[in-house]
């Protein structure tokens, strides 16, 4: 009789039907797509937006084994490590930025599948597979996860002029993209060649590395492991090279410091401002402090004063350094932090780099009203409360509560 393999660990959820009636939850705000209106208050935000996916039923651990006559019954046989599968979001591994956590909800939602929306490994999931065999034969034993890829884009509320001539704000697709991985929860089983099971399935991938030759063939081995086919170490994962380092794929082309950029500022100088109320970004005096709120006064000297610098423009978005006045420095996330949410802005000498490169997202024209997205990090800048010293930070969606919205004004 043939052994059929199921999942061992398939997940099922009990409702008691008399379980006394709840209040019912809020309904999940529905997530922005290309072409929705949005308002001021969203121009220093940024949500996700899922281009493609597949999904490719995935072996990460397999071990072929020869089963006689008398050695039937509950067994457990070690496995080898095929693949190994790590959730990601571009190069970010951590999964610990609200951009993250949030492309991988919509990954959920886009594919149907319950995928791993924080960061794990396959490679942290135990080797040993324990099974009920009943009939002699050769049985490939196996944990395997659908592998869940893809690109994402970045979606930001911006100016967009409409049919009739008018201007709204929308939410469109904004420069910056990456890829992403994630899986669901591995199953295991064992399999025989004779074995009957659904096409393209996790336990079809497993047949398939049997490598299924004559029977006369694999009854000359004793009971217990069978030497790996070719076809199995090829399927082995290569050893990984050792870390280079380099640029966020999402955002590549950053350089490093380097010598002082020749920039081509604006003659206009501006406040980036709070909509309303007096204070603005201001540069620091100390080269390790950070961009913070502070009042325009007559002592001031020019560092809540900036240009803009090399600026470009690209379906309406802007893209330019930020010169301060003040301290002739150019607005920056340092290198080391670019990965953290929350992370400071600085002033640093200017270079062509960039982390000193920001996307300024408009409000319709006659407004002020502008965002601004790092272009390495992709994070939108904001601040944690409106305070006097209170330091201009990045998240990586930026701040809902409206905190992200800023005045850029002529001075």
């Amino acid at each position: 009789m043939a052994v059929t393999a199921t999942a061992a660990a398939s997940a099922v959820t009990v409702v008691s039907l008399a379980a006394p009636p709840v209040a019912a939850a809020p309904a999940a705000t529905a997530a922005p797509r290309p072409g929705d209106s949005c308002t001021a208050a969203d121009l220093g935000t940024r949500h996700p937006y899922i281009k493609t996916t597949e999904v490719s039923p995935t072996i990460t651990h397999f071990k072929g084994w020869y089963v006689t006559e008398g050695t039937t019954g509950q067994q457990t046989v070690s496995t080898d490590t095929t693949t190994v599968i790590a959730v990601s979001v571009g190069l970010n591994d951590t999964i610990e930025t609200s951009f993250a956590v949030e492309a991988l909800s919509e990954v959920k939602a886009t594919v149907g599948l319950d995928v791993k929306l924080s960061y794990t490994s396959t490679s942290v999931e135990s080797n040993s597979v324990t099974w009920n065999l009943t009939q002699p034969g050769y049985y490939g034993f196996y944990k395997g996860t659908k592998k869940v890829t893809g690109t994402y884009g970045s979606l930001n509320c911006n100016r967009a002029q409409q049919d009739d001539g008018s201007w709204a704000l929308e939410w469109t697709e904004g420069p910056g993209s990456g890829s992403f991985t994630t899986f669901t929860t591995l199953e295991e089983g064992a399999v025989r060649c004779q074995d009957s099971v659904p096409a393209d399935s996790i336990m079809a991938k497993a047949q398939a590395l049997l490598d299924c030759g004559s029977a006369a063939a694999k009854a000359d081995h004793p009971a217990g492991a069978v030497a790996p086919t070719a076809r199995q170490e090829q399927d082995r994962p290569a050893p990984s090279p050792a870390p280079t380092g380099g640029p966020s794929a999402e955002q590549p082309g950053a350089t490093g410091a380097g010598a002082r950029a020749a920039l081509d500022c604006s003659a206009e100088a501006y406040k980036i401002a709070v909509p309303g109320k007096p204070l603005s970004w201001g540069a620091p005096l100390l080269a390790d402090d950070g961009v913070r709120l502070r009042p325009s006064t007559i002592f001031s000297a020019h560092l809540d004063h900036w240009r803009l610098c090399d600026v470009t423009e690209s379906n309406g978005v802007i893209e330019a350094s930020l010169w301060n006045w003040g301290n002739g420095g150019c607005a920056t996330i340092a290198e080391a932090n670019a990965a953290t949410d929350r992370a400071v802005l600085m002033t640093a000498p200017c270079a062509e780099d960039d982390l000193q490169r920001f996307y300024i997202y408009r409000d319709v024209p006659g407004s002020s009203k502008i965002g601004v997205q790092n272009k390495y990090t992709g994070s939108m800048m904001g601040y944690d409360r409106y305070a006097d010293g209170e330091f201009i930070r990045q998240y990586s969606t930026g701040r809902q509560d409206g905190t992200g919205t800023f005045n850029l004004t002529g001075v």
